[in-house]
């Protein structure tokens, strides 16, 4: 199948410098972009035109908590840091969420994510319960593939429980490292692909490895993993408090703790990273540890702001993560650029960051640090995982630069999404849903999550 897009405003590529911006149309030929230029139809050849719209690789979120979708704004937790919310939210309601409830979540955050033109994403899922009827995996993937995003499930768990502020909570869910390495390689021969543009990937995630899991344990997961063929993926420095304990329980920063377990290298990346000393910089990008930078999170429960900019000076890999909505409230990622692109400029001046360099982040990068080079980049030879934003909303009126009005005027409309040359967003729209059954759906679950 041939198609040619006609009439872009411009286009961003995802790549560094000068190779930052094009011009010109794209055809794409079996899921592939084949030239990039002015070009002519060619017979029976199916023509999108993007009426001056913003043509963008699809975006790419590296971290994600999806099942939080139908945690939202928790009035007991809205003004609260990470360490009570964690136990007032994911840690209160995780044994409420059944399989409608995962299903609903996973449907509204994918729904949002797309209509954003974010095309892939990877998921963070931790809740594996001896006690649910159903396989959370299944679901999950299921519903990305029904929506046509790539999902990288990165499978979480603990082998040892958290200890809180309060015993009034029901422990979230443990196994010993034998189970889990079991489940996770069952996961890996059902779902796992191995392309440079796979569909469906698989990665080894433990919630935290300063406390979720024994040191011990940690080296195991790391060999383990990568004799699976997997990446493996954590959190890590979030808060001031994380990175204390670290010091106090194990005598050094939390970068070098893990380091001393094979949890550094271009196979592993980490959520925030929010408290990075210079030489844990360097040992990010001497190891090509990569990062999710997850903003809107981090300022929504005042974590502080994770160096990004001057990882990326070092030629660290940095890329850009929505995290859970349940702290952030949402999962736009053209809200997310918006806001790595305006933060670090409040702490470091008007030049620490471009918009070239947030639509990086959110495409080309990310998509090295998921394993996935053939995404992420307008280019010839690239997967045609696409989008054209929309430039006919206010907030993109009077712009002397439109090409960068999906970084800068915050979260602009996904006219069109395509993943393989396939739309997946048409018109605004995702073919075949029923957006405002979906909606109402949701909110009744919000309702009995709040009853139960």
């Amino acid at each position: 199948m041939s198609l040619l897009i006609q009439n872009t405003g411009g286009i961003l590529t995802g790549l560094r410098g000068e190779a930052s911006r094009c011009a010109g149309d794209i055809r794409i030929r079996d899921g592939r972009i084949t030239e990039i230029g002015h070009l002519t139809p060619g017979s029976g050849e199916k023509v999108l035109n993007a009426k001056g719209g913003i043509a963008t690789p699809g975006l790419i979120s590296t971290h994600h908590h999806l099942f939080q979708s139908v945690l939202k704004a928790v009035p007991t937790a809205i003004n609260k840091p990470l360490e009570p919310w964690l136990r007032l939210v994911p840690n209160t309601y995780w044994n409420r969420i059944d399989e409608r409830a995962l299903n609903v979540a996973a449907r509204i955050g994918m729904v949002e994510l797309l209509l954003s033109g974010c095309t892939t994403v990877a998921d963070h899922h931790y809740l594996f319960a001896d006690m649910y009827a159903y396989d959370p995996a299944a679901v999950l993937f299921e519903a990305a593939e029904d929506l046509g995003l790539r999902y990288v499930l990165a499978r979480g768990g603990t082998t040892r429980a958290r200890k809180f502020d309060t015993d009034d909570i029901i422990p979230a869910p443990t196994e010993t490292l034998d189970v889990m390495m079991k489940r996770v390689e069952g996961l890996v021969g059902r779902y796992h692909q191995s392309g440079p543009n796979a569909k469906r990937r698989i990665a080894l995630a433990p919630n935290t490895p300063t406390w979720g899991v024994t040191p011990d344990e940690l080296r195991e997961m790391a060999i383990a993993a990568r004799s699976m063929g997997i990446s493996l993926h954590s959190h890590l420095s979030e808060t001031e408090n994380y990175v204390r304990f670290c010091l106090e329980t194990y005598g050094m920063r939390p970068l070098q703790f893990v380091a001393e377990h094979g949890w550094v290298g271009e196979d592993v990346w980490f959520a925030h990273l929010v408290h990075l000393d210079e030489s844990e910089l360097a040992l990010m990008a001497q190891t090509g540890t990569g990062m999710a930078h997850c903003p809107q999170s981090n300022c929504r429960l005042g974590s502080g702001i994770a160096p990004a900019p001057a990882l990326d000076a070092l030629d660290g890999r940095v890329s850009l993560a929505v995290d859970g909505a349940a702290s952030n409230e949402a999962c736009d990622m053209g809200a997310e650029m918006h806001c790595a692109w305006m933060i670090h400029r409040a702490v470091h001046g008007a030049d620490a960051v471009t918009a070239e360099d947030v639509m990086r982040w959110s495409t080309s990068a990310g998509a090295q640090i998921l394993g996935l080079p053939d995404v992420g980049r307008v280019e010839i030879g690239a997967a045609a995982d696409l989008v054209i934003h929309g430039l006919d909303a206010p907030r993109c009126a009077g712009l002397h630069d439109p090409l960068i009005a999906p970084v800068v005027s915050g979260a602009t409309t996904a006219r069109h999404v395509l993943m393989d040359g396939v739309p997946v967003v048409v018109d605004g729209a995702i073919p075949g849903l029923d957006l405002e059954a979906l909606l109402a759906e949701a909110r009744e679950v919000v309702g009995c999550l709040a009853r139960a």
